[in-house]
């Protein structure tokens, strides 16, 4: 057996051995005790998938492979190094830089094949490069809107979804001209630049508050067309890795969706998000109450169950470790802490559940909206912290709500509800939230880290007393 024969083993070998990890990292990624492992094996996959493809005997010049590495070496560590409040957007920008490379290999591919492009091969080209495209300005959209660069309320005008589909509707058709035409090249460039406008297009009438949702749908986007690239490539691994991830992002969307009570295309063309008229802006009074940090722990140390709701706003604050503080000192006390996560809290899937475990809170204490929602009549306390739109009981209670029917938190069923807020802005929805005018609702003005960081210290002044 000559050589590259058993290089060409070596490699179809890897490539098995890669594709067996990530189907096994994705399984494990499912569940917060295996997370840690499917991060690993996910990791091997990948270092496996890249060296096999390193060894392929048709690369003839490693040195622009090398510069390669090189720069995105440079780009990527700083990426990999954000606080935890940036990763979603560090996500949507890996979703863009994908699709993007997407993009550039389905390019060349038809360039160094045209005019003969097969008809298979011509269609799975157009597949790649559209949603690449679509998917790469849509991440850079959806990044800048959760970095605030651009403005997170949806931004709206007659007739866009008209103008946004016939967009994708003419991409579409220019793409079936070049199935059967593939000599049409003059074509190929609009059938690039239609998608990358349809993209932005797609992205600017959707509201922050949908962005966990989007995010996951841009993931789903960018793995079906990694998967397209695949089979324009031959690449049964690109093939395999692109279904795995297209199918578990639409799968993910689709929970999301559902968590929401909402469609796609609500998600999509609802332009859901426009600022609500607010209580003070309509002349209507809102009575709320206050607490200090020092009432706020008289009364957390005098309960005997304690849910912890939290939100983007313990996201913003950094105070994922003070929260663990203050578990860790109601647990000294005999509280039972449990802490409810709604599938929608924060802005991207899995937010609160990844802060929560940097802290490493306890995974059997971490329960999920339909697991802890039953418990909340017999809760002395719920602390929601930073935690708006998924506490909202209008979603229960008011039909004209841009939220009614979406399953929420049941916060406001707790004997006694504390709400840790900076103020009394409405949340990434735009929406007021009557929970914060409840007779039971005391609300908690300031940072979230330095107001949880007060508690813990009234909590230690009062066991020190205690002894």
């Amino acid at each position: 057996m000559n050589p590259p024969m058993i290089t060409e083993h070596a490699i179809q070998a890897a490539y098995l051995a890669a594709t067996v990890l990530f189907i096994l990292s994705l399984k494990w990624l499912s569940a917060p005790a295996t997370a840690r492992r499917g991060v690993r094996c996910g990791e091997i996959g990948m270092l496996l998938a890249i060296v096999a493809t390193l060894l392929y005997h048709g690369i003839v010049d490693y040195r622009w492979i090398a510069i390669g590495l090189v720069l995105g070496s440079i780009i990527g560590v700083p990426l990999g190094l954000v606080q935890m409040t940036a990763v979603p957007q560090r996500t949507a920008l890996s979703h863009a830089f994908g699709a993007f490379s997407v993009v550039l290999v389905g390019t060349a591919e038809y360039y160094l094949r045209a005019p003969n492009v097969p008809g298979f091969t011509m269609a799975v080209l157009a597949i790649e490069v559209i949603l690449g495209s679509l998917t790469f300005t849509g991440s850079l959209m959806a990044a800048g809107k959760l970095q605030e660069v651009l403005p997170q309320r949806p931004i709206t005008y007659k007739g866009q979804n008209l103008v946004n589909l016939s967009l994708l509707a003419i991409a579409v058709i220019i793409a079936v001209v070049l199935v059967l035409h593939p000599h049409r090249m003059a074509l190929f460039p609009l059938m690039i630049i239609l998608p990358l406008a349809f993209g932005v297009m797609m992205i600017v009438p959707i509201g922050g508050a949908d962005m966990p949702t989007v995010i996951s749908l841009l993931n789903s986007y960018a793995g079906l067309s990694a998967a397209a690239m695949g089979f324009a490539l031959d690449s049964k691994l690109l093939i395999v890795a692109g279904a795995l991830d297209g199918s578990s992002g639409f799968i993910l969307s689709v929970i999301m969706s559902k968590a929401m009570n909402r469609s796609f295309t609500n998600v999509l063309f609802g332009a859901f998000g426009q600022v609500q008229a607010s209580a003070a802006a309509t002349g209507q009074a809102r009575n709320v109450r206050s607490a200090s940090p020092e009432e706020a722990a008289g009364i957390l140390a005098a309960a005997n169950s304690v849910a912890i709701i939290p939100g983007y706003g313990m996201a913003v604050a950094q105070a994922q470790h003070k929260v663990r503080e203050l578990f860790d000192a109601l647990v000294r006390r005999g509280v039972d802490v449990k802490f409810g996560i709604h599938p929608v809290a924060g802005r991207m899937p899995g937010h609160m559940n990844v802060l929560l475990a940097e802290a490493d809170i306890p995974y059997d204490r971490l329960l999920d909206m339909e697991e802890i929602n039953p418990d909340f009549p017999q809760t002395d306390v719920a602390l929601v912290i930073g935690a708006n739109d998924v506490t909202n009981p209008a979603a229960r209670t008011d039909t004209a709500s841009p939220i009614y029917g979406m399953p929420i938190m049941d916060v406001d069923k707790a004997r006694t509800v504390m709400v840790i807020k900076r103020s009394m802005s409405p949340g990434f929805a735009g929406i007021d939230n009557p929970l914060y005018s409840l007779d039971r609702t005391l609300m908690l003005f300031g940072d979230a880290k330095g107001f949880v960081g007060e508690i813990v210290k009234e909590l230690a002044g009062h066991a020190a007393a205690a002894h």
